[in-house]
């Protein structure tokens, strides 16, 4: 019983090892009946308490929304004011004036365009009833055209009429005309209920009702921009103080982070967003669509709303359209509009001038979009995502709210190491191709292997020495590397030059391809169709792997190679090499390797072939090879990455001779 404890406290501590590091000694040091873990004590605690923090905010969000909503919208239109507040300044202008100006301006504007709005809809509610008969004929033709199957309608007719008729009792169906005149008696006199006029201060009331809370709204947002820009550097302070003074570095960068993107954010949605209203009323104008300032207006407002905006900011210029044209042409028009335009705007200007100013994912988006209409309504649509983005300037500053950056920015959430290890574990080595495909366009090969799949391996390699990687998954890491290795065997760099790139057209950089083609043309013809370099990988599959991209990137720079598998070394697998023209060895090792191992492969394989050249390529960082020793074995120690292993073995290749490969002192290099 001891015994399945411990296996399960085992698979406990693999699993959470990043979060209770300091906790699994102990965890493996005693049984788990008998003590158990701190962690595992703690962790539903504080399960069930952030969970209750959650909802608690959740619930006062939507329980205080109306004094919460004028807040938001206030602070929001702070930021958008706050520069030309400072720009005032910067003109001498005192605190007190520049802020009023700033503020009359503004609500001058905004107030202007609501009242226009207004009379805009009151226009075109009086021209409705006009549109009334166009619009009933459109329906009417529409549902002609869908009824295409006529005579089954007409029979289903006849059959519905039947079914009534059938239905009816029979007294019902052989009325008595004897009784007409007692029915005509009994039948129940109509009355009308009739209430008085209301008065003067009713018709008042009923009058100003509707109006309280839009106007109470409105004040406040209006008292609250006022006085932010008044207090700007006195709130600022004091959120400061909030954050802790200790810590004055990371909580003026978040400051200074959310102050600027959201600034920058809306102001360049103001002028794209109106630039978009002007351009969707004068068009809608020219086709003929009336009320078109209104639809523009519409239109700059619901852009607000990331991806589906401008779409529910067409349909009632589609609609109004079907209504006024006699035929389909102007509907056409109107639909063409906005789906060009959207697209325009969306995919080819709104990239070149702001690109990915929001840091918010596009689920990031549509979630946040959803949240905030099921919270506040419709104001929480158009304030989603400037809410958002401060969550996520929060996250990205405070270390408790780290994951909201994670789940709601648009930064990568793993590296590109991180991914390809985390797909070769799921064994969907075709995400893993598709990195690869992506980055070639731009890189070498060799760049990839030493940038994202070397540094895979290192962490699988990472977590193999902690126990965390069994052999099943090491295997299984060793097959994805062979599969990626097999779907670029056709890969070809890209010249930089050709495409154009900043990094092909540097001298130092056209100096190395151009060293690479002349080695390339200079090696011998038996290194080119022959097989002369044998990659002897490591113990581990890990190993493997890496001799088979070692072999990759020979075979990509021209020279003949094979790798063979893991146990190549043992006494059962040595004797049955295929030593036929081999003239170099590469021995692969992913993690460090001692003198003492080094020197027991080197025996091994001179051993076999006493005459062949060897190169020890060793990937991790040395632990006790120190510079006498390699130089008492004959090795020469470069470091860095698998190109200096490649250009060791060019370099060897070129300088190779048959009458070296006779001699009785052999070379040996080691490449870390």
């Amino acid at each position: 019983m001891r015994n399945g404890a411990r296996r399960s406290t085992k698979q406990w501590t693999d699993a959470f090892d990043f979060f209770v590091a300091a906790e699994q000694k102990r965890a493996h040091a005693m049984p788990v009946m008998n003590k158990p873990s701190r962690a595992s004590a703690t962790i539903p605690g504080s399960t069930v308490t952030a969970i209750l923090v959650v909802g608690g905010i959740v619930a006062a969000l939507y329980f205080a929304r109306d004094v919460l909503v004028p807040i938001a919208l206030a602070v929001l239109l702070s930021f958008v004011l706050a520069p030309l507040v400072r720009r005032l300044r910067v003109w001498r202008f005192p605190r007190v004036i520049a802020v009023f100006v700033v503020a009359i301006f503004a609500f001058s504007i905004i107030f202007g365009l609501g009242a226009f709005m207004v009379s805009q809809v009151s226009q075109l509610a009086n021209d409705l009833p006009r549109y009334q008969s166009t619009l009933t004929d459109k329906i009417q033709s529409l549902q002609g055209a869908a009824a295409g199957v006529g005579p089954l309608e007409r029979a289903s007719d006849v059959l519905k009429d039947l079914k009534k008729e059938l239905d009816k009792p029979a007294d019902a169906r052989t009325p008595d005309l004897s009784l007409g005149s007692q029915a005509q008696s009994n039948r129940p006199i109509p009355v009308e209920v009739r209430q008085p006029d209301p008065g003067a201060l009713q018709m008042l009331g009923a009058l100003i009702e509707p109006l309280i809370h839009p106007l109470t709204t409105t004040g406040i947002v209006v008292i609250f921009v006022i006085f932010i820009l008044l207090q700007q550097s006195d709130l600022r302070n004091r959120l400061v103080r909030l954050a802790g003074a200790k810590d004055l570095h990371r909580t003026t960068a978040a400051l200074d982070d959310a102050g600027q993107r959201l600034s920058r954010l809306f102001l360049t949605q103001l002028v794209l967003n109106a630039s978009f209203g002007v351009v969707i009323g004068l068009a809608l104008w020219l086709i003929g669509v009336p009320s078109a300032p209104l639809w523009g207006m519409l239109a700059m407002i619901m852009r607000f709303v990331p991806y589906i905006g401008a779409l529910i900011s067409a349909v009632f210029p589609i609609v109004l359209a079907a209504a006024v044209g006699p035929g389909w042409t102007m509907v056409l028009m109107t639909a063409a509009l906005f789906l060009i335009a959207e697209t325009i705007v969306g995919q080819a200007i709104e990239p070149l001038i702001y690109g990915h100013s929001t840091g918010l994912s596009p689920v990031a988006v549509i979630t946040a979009a959803t949240f905030w209409t099921w919270l506040w309504g419709p104001i929480g649509l158009i304030l989603a995502t400037p809410l958002t983005m401060c969550l996520v300037v929060l996250g990205r500053y405070v270390d408790q709210l780290k994951f909201l950056d994670v789940m709601f920015g648009d930064e990568p959430p793993l590296t590109p190491a991180e991914l390809i290890y985390q797909r070769m574990l799921a064994r969907d080595p075709v995400e893993a191709a598709d990195q690869a495909r992506v980055f070639l366009r731009e890189n070498p090969l060799t760049a990839y292997y030493d940038e994202i799949l070397l540094e895979g391996l290192r962490l699988a390699q990472a977590d193999a020495q902690r126990g965390s990687l069994d052999e099943d998954q090491m295997r299984r890491v060793r097959d994805a590397v062979a599969d990626i290795i097999d779907d670029l065997a056709t890969h070809t760099d890209v010249d930089n030059a050709t495409t154009g790139s900043a990094e092909g057209d540097t001298p130092l950089a056209q100096l190395e391809k151009a060293e690479e083609k002349v080695q390339e043309k200079a090696l011998p013809e038996r290194w080119r169709t022959g097989k002369p370099v044998l990659c002897i990988p490591g113990p581990s599959l890990l190993d493997e792997a890496l001799a088979a991209i070692v072999t990759h990137l020979l075979e990509h720079r021209g020279i003949g190679a094979r790798a063979e598998q893991v146990d190549a070394l043992s006494i059962s697998r040595i004797l049955s090499w295929d030593t036929a023209g081999v003239e170099l060895v590469c021995v692969c090792f992913l993690e460090a390797v001692t003198a003492a191992q080094i020197r027991y492969a080197v025996r091994r394989i001179h051993r076999r072939m006493p005459t062949v050249s060897i190169i020890v390529v060793s990937l991790g960082r040395p632990r006790s090879v120190e510079a006498d020793e390699a130089s008492a074995t004959g090795a020469e120690a470069v470091y860095d990455s698998l190109r200096a292993a490649i250009d060791k073995v060019m370099a060897l290749a070129l300088t190779q001779t048959s009458s070296e490969n006779a001699s009785a002192v052999t070379p040996v290099a080691l490449v870390s």
